[in-house]
């Protein structure tokens, strides 16, 4: 009795009105969007510019699908190149064939033709990639379940995928579900790659480099359930000798990448933080800047102290009276050229009440000789004691 399995769509096509929706392209093309928003949103936080991942991805993208495509039938030439068989199948992708390892090998040189016309380095944009791209791959797999292709050894496990087609030799009933193991596979790699990219700030290619070994670690043993045509060498699929050959790779340039270049880039775009803030519009920080830059409000003030004050500038000197503080006081902070003329005034009437009192003195008789106010100025109260004691004595 059958109690649980995985059905396969009927068909691959959907058709709305004459134009056919196929089930694979639906799938590779989702994936590629998934990709291009996360590796657009990883670049922005990075300190790269809005756009810079889609800019880039019109190079990638297309070099990637031919590469896929050229090692798909590269190592299956026999499908579409043996006897019986039509070489213009070639060129139906829709048909499904696509080698994940041709499409990032050739995709990564349409990459870094974009990356040097934008005049930046590949490896921090590949570091900002990894995430969406194995997450696409993930999503891209559920292609193969439309086309009813690409499964395991038979089983009767609960999630198993049952094949309803014949076509090119398939043989109905329950197979291992691999194109969903290595979709969830794809999904915990994504995961893992940025959780390590968060905890120990890598960089410098070491993210892609993570995402790559681990990968390659998932399809080996996905790789060695499948039971579709391929060619073997020593006894193991090809697809299994290249996730190898890839794994050793991508962990050797992690290793010696941790010890020539430790640490994370600091500038992944050049001129991204000169006048932009991660994205295509300018952010002012200040005003009065010179070439169109502005200038922060510390420097402003730094330069509003440190040059001269011009007379009537102040916020109270020059506009009229100062504001008496109730004790006959001007106002603190209302200081002015108005100010030092009420100074001047005050020394001017010590300066007579002096000259007075001596006079007076002088008129009286105490026998002592006026002063010619050119020894130092004594205050009205000390010389009004000195007149005090004169008259005491007389």
């Amino acid at each position: 009795m059958e109690l649980a399995y995985i059905p396969s769509p009927s068909s691959g096509v959907l058709y709305l009105g004459p134009v056919p929706l196929r089930g694979y392209a639906f799938s590779i093309l989702a994936g590629l969007f998934v990709a291009l928003w996360i590796v657009d949103r990883r670049w922005v936080a990075r300190g790269g510019r809005k756009g810079t991942a889609w800019d880039i991805a019109f190079w990638a993208v297309p070099f990637g699908l031919v590469g896929g495509r050229l090692y798909h039938v590269i190592t299956d030439y026999q499908l579409y190149f043996g006897e019986g068989r039509n070489p213009v199948d070639a060129f139906k992708i829709w048909e499904g064939g696509l080698g994940i390892w041709g499409a990032v090998a050739l995709g990564a040189v349409g990459a870094w033709i974009g990356c040097r016309r934008r005049g930046i380095a590949l490896p921090p944009y590949a570091d900002a990639l990894a995430p969406g791209l194995v997450l696409a791959q993930g999503i891209g797999r559920w292609g193969n379940w439309f086309n009813q292709e690409l499964y395991g050894r038979e089983t009767d496990l609960p999630w198993a995928l049952h094949i309803t087609s014949t076509d090119g030799g398939r043989v109905p009933g329950y197979y291992h579900p691999t194109f969903l193991y290595e979709s969830l596979w794809c999904v915990g790699v994504a995961l893992l790659v940025i959780w390590a990219d968060r905890r120990f700030k890598l960089g410098h290619g070491r993210v892609f480099a993570l995402y790559v070994a681990a990968y390659c670690a998932g399809r080996f043993w996905i790789e060695y359930m499948r039971v579709d045509e391929a060619h073997h060498v020593l006894g193991l699929r090809l697809n299994n000798w290249t996730a190898l050959i890839v794994f050793v790779l991508a962990v050797v340039y992690f290793v010696v990448s941790a010890k020539l270049r430790p640490g994370r880039e600091t500038v992944v775009e050049p001129g991204a933080a000169d006048g932009f803030a991660g994205g295509d519009e300018a952010q002012p920080v200040g005003k009065n800047g010179k070439d169109g830059k502005t200038d922060s409000p510390e420097a402003e003030q730094e330069k509003e102290e440190a040059g001269p004050k011009k007379p009537g500038t102040g916020s109270k000197a020059g506009t009229g009276p100062e504001e008496d503080d109730g004790d006959g006081a001007a106002a603190e902070g209302g200081a002015g050229p108005g100010d030092a003329k009420a100074e001047d005034a005050k020394i001017e009437n010590a300066k007579a009440e002096d000259a007075g009192a001596q006079t007076a003195r002088t008129d009286s008789g105490d026998g002592e000789p006026a002063d010619t106010g050119s020894g130092p100025a004594e205050s009205g109260d000390a010389r009004s004691r000195d007149g005090a004691g004169a008259a005491k004595k007389s």
